[in-house]
């Protein structure tokens, strides 16, 4: 007996049949290796790329760092 053929929502290909798929079978496995973080818009203009979001990071850092080190002696 056939299966019946699986709904088709409009635009999608035949080839592209995620009937079988298991939803979320990874996302496990995606959360333990990375590590993504949304910007708002206005910070997204003031850091285009993900070195100068670093660097910024790491300056804040190694301020908060020297703050820390003071507030302690």
């Amino acid at each position: 007996m056939k299966k019946p053929p699986a709904k088709r929502t409009p635009g999608m290909r035949a080839e592209y049949d995620f009937s079988g798929g298991v939803r979320g079978k990874y996302v496990e496995r995606y959360r333990s290796g990375t590590n993504v973080s949304r910007l708002d818009p206005e910070l997204a203009e003031a850091f285009p790329d993900s070195k100068s979001v670093n660097d910024a990071l790491r300056a804040l850092l190694a301020v908060a760092t020297r703050a820390e080190r003071r507030k302690r002696a």
